[in-house]
């Protein structure tokens, strides 16, 4: 059978996605590594290619898988929607986060088949079963809706990571080479777990896999990382230093099979603070950033959100990072409610921290998280393609035009000259053009956001 699986650009007001960085569609390929060797599979990547039309009258596929998360979901509808208008026939599945945690926002005609939860095993029966003209009703936990939609819901069934195959790489080869974040390109990723065990107030992740934290084994990631040709790596996992005994193993097999490799990975404050010895092992090894959500500049904000960390562990976080010499993402969480001393107070927070990179989004309620529960009753819009993480989905304290304002002046004035200099010595001298007009437009879009909010929203 012909397969295509899609990963879906950012609906066209969305800001951030792939703006400033593009990684590798994982899951896509990860379906693709369960029924590949039986069928010619082939994933069209429309952030870096959006012509649709043309992949389809090429490839004439008789099954289309698409991933999404929240701020896809109109996305994924429309292009399945050109998907049977194209051809009928074509069997569409609709997979990833958004399906997990809301399914029913896909109950539509032009989707045939809904995956809740790791598709890996559900899709290899779904083509199993189209192949042999079977009836996809018939595959365990399959439910159809009032639409005639299929829902297929897996559960707690597979949560052993280590049966997965390695994801097939080979079939974004046309791609790789702009798969990036920042300064760090070409960039391939990898996955060690999934899963966390806090209970953050605006994250989904951790209910995913009901609280627990899975991994996989060392040797199987080190076995992966072999295959890997890109010198830097990321680890897409929800957190990856939790298990810090696993890390350690983890480093000293990286060490031993003599893989040398750039890493950008995920690790929250306070497990940074505690094991300083396991980030200096890494810093031996090749870790190059790790990304810190630092989320609010006081005690009492932090533990709004449940976060589990304090202000003193994320200042000594990054002084940790910073003697070993280690790249710093961190990012701060804006609360709609915030007035202009709050904006001032960040800044001068942030400017005290004295880092080179820093990350700003404004709180999300996105579904499936306990905060969304709390405040759906008064979300300002539930168009998802606001759903980015810059757009306010509920009033704020200040004008929506100050509110904007206020968070582009931050954008613009939380770092030194100094540290925007270091930044940009990062980067190939001949990519810092390009660098300087992304980002003017990314503070232009910014600065202008309130006018969303005046033809979209319905209010000013």
């Amino acid at each position: 059978m012909k397969i295509l699986l899609v990963q879906p650009p950012k609906p066209e007001k969305a800001l951030g996605g792939e703006d400033f960085s593009i990684f590798e569609p994982l899951a896509l390929e990860y379906l693709a590594a369960g029924v590949a060797g039986d069928h010619d599979v082939r994933i069209l990547d429309m952030r870096l290619d959006h012509d649709l039309d043309s992949f389809l009258r090429g490839y004439h596929p008789d099954v289309a898988g698409i991933t999404s998360y929240t701020v896809h979901v109109n996305t994924v509808k429309r292009l399945f929607q050109l998907i049977k208008a194209f051809n009928p026939e074509i069997v569409t599945v609709v997979g990833g986060h958004h399906a997990t945690i809301m399914p029913e926002d896909f109950y539509t005609p032009c989707i045939d088949i809904i995956v809740v939860g790791e598709g890996i095993f559900p899709f290899r029966e779904i083509i199993r079963r189209l192949e042999k003209k079977m009836e996809l009703s018939g595959i365990p936990g399959a439910i159809r809706t009032g639409n005639s939609t299929i829902l297929l819901h897996q559960g707690d069934r597979n949560t052993d990571l280590d049966v997965l195959p390695f994801p097939r790489r080979d079939l974004t080869a046309d791609y790789r080479k702009s798969y990036f974040s920042e300064w760090m390109k070409p960039l391939a990723s990898i996955r060690t777990s999934k899963g966390c065990i806090f209970r953050c107030q605006f994250c989904a992740l951790w209910k995913l896999t009901a609280g627990r934290y899975l991994t996989r084994k060392p040797e199987h990631i080190v076995e992966e990382m072999g295959t890997i040709e890109e010198k830097c790596v990321f680890f897409a996992d929800d957190e990856s230093l939790l298990d810090t005994k696993r890390m350690g193993v983890l480093a000293d097999l990286i060490q031993r099979a003599g893989i040398r490799k750039r890493y950008f990975l995920y690790g929250r404050s306070d497990t940074i603070v505690k094991h300083p010895e396991l980030i200096e092992l890494w810093k031996k090894i090749g870790l190059e950033r790790v990304f810190v959500g630092l989320e609010f500049m006081r005690d009492t904000d932090l533990k709004l959100i449940r976060k589990g960390s304090t202000v003193e562990n994320n200042a000594k976080a990054v002084q940790v990072l910073k003697s070993l010499d280690i790249d710093i993402f961190p990012t701060f969480i804006i609360r709609p409610e915030f007035d202009r001393r709050d904006f001032a107070d960040l800044r001068k927070y942030c400017l005290d921290l004295d880092l080179n990179f820093i990350g700003f989004s404004v709180l999300t309620p996105l579904p499936g998280t306990d905060l969304y529960n709390e405040v759906k009753d008064r979300l300002i819009s539930s168009n998802y393609d606001y759903f980015d993480f810059f757009h306010t989905l509920i009033s704020t304290t200040l004008s929506i035009r100050d509110f904007y304002r206020e968070l582009t002046t931050l954008y613009k004035s939380s770092r030194s000259l100094k540290n925007r200099i270091k930044l940009m010595r990062k980067y190939p001298l001949r990519e810092l053009p390009s660098l300087f007009r992304a980002y003017g437009d990314f503070l232009k879009r910014l600065d202008t956001l309130e006018q969303d909010y005046t033809v979209d929203f319905g209010k000013s």
